[in-house]
């Protein structure tokens, strides 16, 4: 550059100052500058446009970086006698990249364009993507002289090895609603379409414009359907080229990612075409129906987001259909909900609203997709704070979103319909949505109309469940199952600690035997979990009658586990009592599937509440269930159950009763006994005071909401979050949830050396792992698969100093090489042949059959 005649400081000569001119705002202020000197724009026009420029790294600048660099003209150009040369070369670039845009006659008009903030972000990570791109040298060669190509014919060349598959392109439906959900899906024998799936496609073609639906049904009513042929109609409207269906957890992601699979499959496709798919949790790699897709795909390019690599092994498994693929640039960290078809758990959908590096990347995936948000009665004030941001953005947007739950309350429906518009809390317009006692219920939104409110027609599945309050004593309930088992059944009892389910399924088996009891909860490694669900679908699932799969007499002792995602069906329920949403849910295991064969004594659905002291004023949750819950929506929840659990009360009538029972307990006005007002008003008093911490708290690293067209996005990130991904720490920032670690469980052999756990099935247990080198592929992945989350009192602040210091002892150095990209930073928990082990003053017990068990020592 100094031959060329362009006079540049050394390193030195700089000094501190050089830091006030990163080149993305350095490239922001030059075209400012000539925007303004050159094509007669004003100042304030040309931020909105410049600070795509400035913000090409992932962070927008600050107004006062901006600001500090105008005052540093230095920094662009070299004073002296160079200063004019450097300016009119700075001045030739720009005007060549507009000439070869061919934008230069259109400069002109578009200095009285007010950009939106949407705009804004969107064409922020198109830029970056392309930086990124651009800035592999795989695709782009440091010397391309050598190679004697064009800079069109290197651009081409480089298209074409990146491979990317186009994105979906939708097709309008044609034929009824009936007709479209029969194509789709693969009916069970003597099933029909319900009508709440048709009513979601009919509104879905009907609404003024593609937006926001929310689908309220009972369970069991095919909402995950209805949902899915919406986004198809959405999609085809909006010209969405995706769909992402968020989940609460990893568990129920899993057992959706083939659902969507086998929804692909049926979709119209043209000759050759491709759709990317994409499991999006942090342990998507371990997932066998992910790697078959993964491993089936056409790989041309090589990740340059190399800090954000998806570990992969090699290609063992069998390949996946053609059409469907993983494409490994689409598996990096910031990239992978690019992919056009995304499952994935919620925390990647309220990431979207989290104060993060590389944040627009996350906006331009959601941009070119259909939304679609289950479970949405699952999610904390602390979550629904950033979900109601992120769904603003999504209707700023025009994203489509469909949103389901079984039991919605009403208050928090008006809430989404009210986000997604944009409006205010309040806005009178909405007010019906909020006072719809409709069930089911269809809600469509659209920004700039007024809201439309449809309940379907019921679709003839009913029943009642008889409730009756039951004694928190273990061997009253043992006496109680033992004569009604009499004749044979299969129980769920469903606890709301780990710790009253291991104390009760103890007692259980000491009267019942081992063989009759079955645990289940999420202090399960990982392979053990999924082996559990399987275990769990096979013999209490759709298919399994009795004489082929379904026992005589069982009892399942779980967790909220058992509440989402398992398709399973119970004779008897009992549960601990829980806010009566969720306690709804758990109903929803109760003679899910029609069946000729239940014992006499449990032909009639009966559920028994416990976890509770009947004899108190108000009765009284016990502690377990307060921590987890709260006690304000367990004292309503009890109010409002308080006349079907009496002895001659009234049943719960399904689907009937579902809304409600809903929109009482979580309604404004009070509800139970005289007796129980001065109680409830100190509970309710105590969940305003939470309620408005988590707010508070959620609010510190949340995105503001969409500004007035033409305000640059200057300071967007302000005191962010720095980099946000779906480790541990990356959820904590969007989930209120008590600090966990995770560990990877290895069994430590007699003579010191480590193996996989000898119980894994699947071929992955007992591989051994050597601490002298990195461990084979396989044994590395099956290891993961053998994970762990250590409870909250392991992790507790005053505790999780000396946890983590004592886990870091196992650290194997030949593990943290680069070539272990499964192992390398993770923590080890070894287990002696007694599956026991001590750690931080707690004694860790693990067994197949319970889990993990934790005592002090």
């Amino acid at each position: 550059m100094r031959a060329a005649g362009l006079e540049m400081p050394y390193l030195k000569q700089w000094g501190a100052d050089r830091r006030m001119a990163p080149h993305g705002l350095a490239g922001q202020v030059l075209l400012q500058e000539w925007l303004e000197e050159r094509c007669g724009w004003s100042g304030r026009s040309t931020a909105q446009f410049a600070v795509v420029i400035g913000g090409h790294h992932g962070v927008p600048p600050e107004p006062a970086q901006v600001a500090d660099l105008d005052a540093h003209p230095e920094l662009l150009r070299t004073p002296g006698s160079s200063e004019a040369l450097w300016r009119r070369v700075q001045e030739e670039l720009l005007e060549a990249c507009a000439d070869e845009f061919g934008v230069r006659g259109r400069l002109g008009e578009w200095r009285r364009v007010l950009l939106p903030q949407p705009v804004q972000v969107v064409l922020s990570a198109m830029v970056i993507v392309a930086d990124w791109i651009a800035s592999n040298p795989d695709l782009f060669p440091y010397f391309p002289a050598e190679q004697g190509r064009t800079g069109a014919e290197r651009a081409i060349a480089a298209w074409q090895a990146l491979g990317l598959p186009e994105p979906w392109r939708p097709r309008e439906p044609q034929g009824s609603a009936a007709e479209l959900i029969t194509a789709r899906f693969e009916l069970p024998k003597g099933a029909v379409v319900r009508p709440v799936q048709e009513a979601a496609v009919r509104v879905a073609r009907e609404m003024p414009e593609p937006g926001l639906l929310i689908v309220e049904a009972p369970m069991g009513e095919g909402k995950t359907e209805a949902a899915l042929a919406a986004a198809e109609v959405l999609a085809a409207r909006s010209g969405a080229g995706g769909v992402f269906f968020a989940l609460p957890t990893m568990a129920t992601s899993n057992a959706m990612f083939p659902r969507l699979l086998t929804w692909l499959d049926r979709l119209p496709a043209g000759e050759g075409e491709q759709l990317s798919v994409l499991l999006a949790h942090s342990k998507a790699a371990l997932n066998d129906d992910f790697a078959e897709v993964k491993f089936g795909a056409r790989v041309a390019s090589v990740d340059v987001d190399a800090d954000g690599q998806v570990p992969m092994p090699g290609a063992e498994q069998r390949a996946a259909p053609a059409e469907l693929v993983a494409h490994q640039w689409l598996s990096g960290r910031k990239k992978g909900m690019l992919a056009s078809f995304v499952v994935g758990t919620v925390d990647q959908l309220l990431f979207a609203g989290l104060k993060s590096r590389h944040l627009a990347l996350r906006h331009l995936a959601l941009v070119g997709k259909v939304v679609v948000i289950d479970e949405a009665h699952a999610y904390d004030a602390y979550m629904n704070t950033y979900l109601d941001r992120v769904l603003g953005w999504l209707g700023a947007y025009r994203v489509p979103v469909v949103v389901l739950s079984a039991t919605l309350p009403a208050g928090r429906r008006r809430e989404l319909a009210e986000a997604y518009a944009g409006a205010p809390g309040g806005t009178e317009a909405f007010t019906p949505v909020g006072q719809a006692s409709g069930y089911p219920l269809l809600t469509a939104v659209c920004p700039g109309h007024p809201p439309l409110l449809e309940q379907p027609a019921a679709s003839g599945r009913a029943g009642s469940v008889r409730l009756e309050g039951l004694e928190d004593d273990l061997g009253v309930l043992a006496g109680r199952l033992e004569a009604d088992l009499a004749g044979g059944g299969c129980v769920l009892v469903v606890r709301n600690t780990v710790k009253r389910v291991l104390e009760t399924a103890k007692v259980l088996r000491a009267h019942f035997g081992s063989e009759a009891v079955t645990v289940a909860h999420a202090r399960f490694l990982d392979v053990d979990r999924a082996a559990k669900d399987k275990d769990l679908l096979e013999r209490f699932g759709p298919q399994a009658t009795l004489g082929d799969g379904r026992p005589t007499k069982h009892i399942v002792v779980a967790s909220q586990v058992a509440e989402q995602s398992l398709d399973v069906d119970f004779d008897l329920l009992v549960t601990d009592l829980a806010p009566v949403d969720l306690l709804l849910q758990r109903i929803g295991r109760l003679h899910r599937h029609e069946r000729k064969d239940r014992p006499g004594r449990l032909q009639d659905p009966r559920c028994w509440v416990t976890g509770v002291d009947w004899t108190a004023e108000p009765p009284e949750p016990v502690r377990g269930s307060q921590v987890v819950y709260g006690r304000h929506a367990l004292l309503r929840s009890l109010a409002v159950l308080q006349p079907h659990l009496a002895k001659a009360g009234p049943v719960v009538r399904l689907p009937q009763d579902i809304s409600p029972l809903v929109q009482q307990a979580y309604g404004p006005h009070p509800v139970g006994p005289e007796g129980w007002a001065q109680a409830m008003a100190q509970a309710q008093l105590a969940h305003e005071q939470v309620r408005a911490e988590k707010a508070r708290a959620a609010d510190t690293f949340r995105i503001g909401a969409a500004g007035k067209a033409g305000r640059p996005i200057l300071g967007w990130l302000r005191g962010g979050a720095g980099d946000a991904d779906d480790t541990r720490a990356g959820r904590a920032q969007v989930r209120d949830s008590p600090e966990s670690l995770e560990v990877v469980v290895v069994e430590q052999c007699g003579d010191g050396s480590l193996a996989t756990v000898s119980w894994a099935g699947g071929g992955r247990g007992g591989l051994a792992l050597p601490t002298d080198a990195v461990p084979a592929p396989r044994a590395a992945q099956a290891a993961m698969a053998c994970s762990l989350r250590l409870p909250p009192e392991v992790a507790h602040p005053q505790v999780i100093d000396r946890v983590i210091a004592e886990l870091e002892q196992f650290c194997v150095p030949a593990w943290q090489a680069k070539d272990s990209s499964w192992l390398a930073g993770e923590l080890i928990l070894p287990l002696g042949a007694d599956c026991q082990t001590r750690l931080a003053g707690f004694r860790l017990q693990y067994s197949p059959d319970d889990g993990l068990e934790v005592s002090r020592e």
